[in-house]
């Protein structure tokens, strides 16, 4: 991933903070956003997955695979046991 996936990723799980862990596995963003290619990028890689639906207003729902979400984390942080079972349920979809 580059700098700017990774921030973006860290962003999406809530980290940093406090607790060292993952509080949420989400990050909204559509086309004409810079944010948006760098998500395309990750879900080519295998990194993330893609959900489009009338709710976002026409943007898309990114969320990390447990692969992506592994790759960002730092030495002391941890992917919480919700959003691994959500990472887990997106890959096998």
């Amino acid at each position: 991933m580059t700098e700017a996936q990774t921030k973006l990723a860290r962003h999406a799980l809530g980290l940093p903070n406090k607790q060292n862990t993952s509080n949420r596995n989400r990050f909204c963003t559509g086309p004409g956003s810079a944010d948006y290619p760098e998500w395309q990028a990750m879900v080519a890689e295998g990194d993330a997955v893609e959900r489009t639906g009338p709710l976002w207003g026409g943007d898309s729902m990114f969320y990390l695979t447990l692969k992506g979400a592994l790759a960002v984390r730092g030495p002391k942080e941890h992917i919480s046991r919700e959003d691994a079972e959500q990472m887990r349920r997106l890959e096998a979809a």
